[in-house]
Parts: structure tokens; sequence; C-alpha cells
């Protein structure tokens, strides 16, 4: 065991417990914001990660989905090499030669006029509030400062001040009030509630939805949901926001959770099965895990209520982000990763689900393409779904339990379907352990 006042960085190699020496570090001088699973990683490649102790993991979660291409693409290695060696920064107040190529390339792929860039999600959020508040002050009339927007309970859209202000999470937003007003709630998947809401409100200036609720434990509504999500909003005159943060870029099965049921890679607006929101809010993978990216693309009635000084950021739009996002979006057309997730996600219920017939342990399997859930039966406050995680890490799988009792399967949609079975087997396996006996 090292000495925690004698350590270095020249004698780093001589400490016996690598593991006790970076959990130590981040205990004595970080913030207790997160719980993360007790591994200390230091590489990966595709789907694949390392500890310290040059252990080997399949992961399973992808960093939320942020890795949908694997970790370190060599493709966009290559690019981050020669962009990091060219230019990275600007800022907006001037402009650059990668930006304007990234933008018409994800306009025409998603098929909106225009798209706004920002850094993360919860960025991506905050600027669609402010889109479609002042859309509706301009363009829908709504009285003064009294716009609304309409989100689900049990969403998860980010920790900004705001964004904690209509979550339905206790621990999110308990203790960090005041908190900003002109949220109403509704249950996800209930287009009934929704309709009620926007018959009683004039105010109301958007719905912003997550299309599969993935913090919420991968909740996926009814087919029709999203169908009938597109009817109201455009009957009431009001903005349907999707965050496809988490779900998007080839994570369900499609390019995008909104295309439904559409096996298509590209051109969605085309598909029968797509409902096409106003506003579309990207994140996590539009980098393949590589840098903080994200974009709010819309229409140009829309985008056009923004003037300049109103909105944006230093590093929004940077030629670094620009030339990461649109090699991360090609890769992702171009290797096919929806059409992988699709395809290897039915396996993955499929193979669940029969083990789930004879299982007291595991209630049911839930999710689309390669962002799939099991709900362990037991209650909320147990460690059961924990203990199994930390036994998956034991037997070379990496995952990690949301809502208490449910775990969340998502692994980087470049897996091939021998690694998928491998990787069914270790579930399975480390399941029975923890079945009654």
């Amino acid at each position: 065991m090292y000495n925690k006042k004698n350590w270095n960085i020249e004698n780093l190699f001589e400490i016996e417990n690598l593991d006790n020496y970076h959990l130590d570090l981040e205990k004595k001088f970080g913030a207790s914001d997160y719980k993360p699973l007790p591994v200390i990683l230091k590489r990966g490649e595709g789907v694949f990660l390392w500890d310290v102790n040059e252990k080997k993991y399949y992961d399973f979660l992808s960093a939320y989905s942020a890795v949908n291409q694997g970790h370190c693409h060599p493709k966009l290695v290559n690019l981050i090499k020669s962009q990091a060696e060219t230019l990275t920064l600007t800022s907006r107040a001037f402009h650059n030669n990668k930006l304007g190529e990234y933008m018409e390339y994800a306009t025409k792929l998603f098929g909106f006029d225009r798209l706004l860039p920002m850094n993360t999600g919860a960025e991506g959020v905050e600027t669609s509030i402010k889109l479609s508040r002042k859309w509706g002050y301009i363009n829908k009339k709504v009285d003064s400062n009294q716009a609304k927007l309409i989100v689900c309970n049990n969403n998860f859209h980010g920790r900004t001040t705001t964004l904690i202000s209509f979550s339905t999470d206790p621990g999110s937003k308990d203790f960090f009030g005041p908190h900003t007003p002109g949220f109403i709630h509704i249950p996800h998947g209930d287009s009934n509630a929704l309709e009620k809401e926007l018959k009683n409100d004039k105010n109301i200036v958007g719905f912003l939805v997550e299309p599969i609720q993935g913090e919420a434990g991968v909740n996926v509504p009814d087919s029709d949901y999203l169908k009938k999500v597109r009817q109201l909003c455009s009957k009431y005159n009001v903005l349907m926001i999707a965050d496809e943060i988490q779900t998007g870029l080839g994570r369900t099965g499609s390019l995008l959770a909104s295309c439904g049921d559409c096996d298509c890679n590209f051109g969605c607006e085309k598909q029968t099965t797509y409902v096409r929101p106003d506003i579309l809010i990207l994140a996590k993978a539009l980098s393949g895990g590589t840098y903080p990216i994200s974009a709010v693309l819309c229409d140009s009635e829309i985008m056009a209520v923004i003037q300049p000084g109103q909105h944006g950021s230093t590093f929004g739009g940077n030629p670094f982000a620009a030339s990461i996002a649109k090699k991360a979006l090609e890769i992702i057309i171009d290797e096919n990763l929806s059409q992988n997730a699709r395809i290897l996600g039915k396996i993955f219920r499929s193979e669940l689900n029969i083990y789930i017939k004879n299982s007291k342990i595991v209630d049911l399997v839930r999710g689309r393409g390669l962002l799939n859930a099991i709900v362990i039966n037991d209650s909320c406050d147990s460690k059961t779904a924990w203990n199994i995680c930390l036994k998956l890490r034991d037997n070379g799988l990496l995952a990690k339990p949301t809502q208490g009792n449910i775990i969340r399967f998502a692994p980087p949609l470049i897996i091939t379907k021998d690694q998928l079975y491998d990787c069914i087997g270790i579930i399975t396996s480390t399941l029975k352990e923890f079945e009654p006996k």
C-alpha cells in the first residue's frame, strides 16, 4: 500500500494499489457529485475499456450513449490530430472554414434549414427553451413574460438551474431553488394529457420531450405516441422539441428515435414513420465521445428570432468541434451503425427474454435498438442492481444502475454479433448468481 503523504508522480509505478491511489485523489480533491462504479479506467478501443491494472472490459454504457462510434475511432483520432495542429478556436467573433461545411452536412442530413452550435447537451436544451419562448412572443403572440413549456414527468434534460427547475427528481432540485417558472408537467407517453393542457392554456409555446426516456430507465412509449404529439403540436400551434441527446445518432436502430420503426440511415424526413419535430437537439455521440459538442436544428422561421448578441458561446461552433461533428456523423452513416443497432438490439432483447421466462430476479427487458434496460425484481432503494453491476464488472462487463432497480445496457454501436453474444453470456451467467436458490 502506498503512503499518501509521500507519493509523487515519479514513483507512481511503485504504487501497489493504483485503484486506491486514484480513488483517494478524487475523494481528497473532488466533489461528491457522482457515485461511479468502482473501476479506474485508463484506455479504450472500440467496444473495450481497460483499467489501470490492465483488466479488459466490454463497455455497456458508452458514456451514456456518447461513444456510439466506439472508443478512439481511428478516423476521429486522425482528424483530431490534424485539426489540433491547424486551428482549434477562433470564437464566433470571426468565421472559420469548418463551421459552414458542418452546418450544411448536418442540416441536409436531418432535413432542417439551420443549425445553432453549442457545447453540451444541457446548453442545447437551454437553447431550445430560449428559441421557443421568443418564437412564442414574436410569432404566436403569447402574453408578455407568460410563455410556458410542457415537459414530462421523470424527464432528464440536464442539470443547469433552469433544467432542474422542471425535473421531478427531488435529489436534482431540492435546496437549489428558487426554481425557474413556466413549465407544466404531464406523464410521458400520454397524448391525452398533452391535449388537455394545450386546450386550456394559450400561452404554451412548446412541448419538450425525450422520444425514449433514458435516465428514467429506458421508458419506451407506444409506437404511435410521437405521431399523436406531432398532430397535437401542429393543431395548437406549439413547437415540438425533441431531445435526442441520448436517443439520437443511431442508438435506437434509426438515425433518430423520432424515426420510429424506420430502418433508414439518412434522409429520414422522407420516411413515412419519421415524426419531424420543430426543434431537434443533438449532443453526446455528435462528437463520438471525444469533445463536448451539441447542436440545435430547426427551420428558418424559428431560428430567425435569435439575433446577434442574444445567444451563443465562445466555444460553440469552433473549427475543432465542427470538424469532429461532421466526421462523427459521417462514421454513423458510412459504417451503417443505425442498422447494426437495430439488428443486434432485436437479438439482445430476444435472448434476454428467453432468460427472463425462468428468472425470478429480472422482471422484464425493454428498449429499442441498442438502448435497453432490465428491471430487477427488487425495490428501487435496494442494492441488488448495484451489486449485479459490481459482479458484471468482475466478470468483464461495465454497466450502471439507474432509478435504483434498473440496469441500462448500451454498448457502442460498432459491436459485432459475436461480441454481443459473448456479452449476453456474461450478463445471463451473472444474473444466475443472484437468482434465489
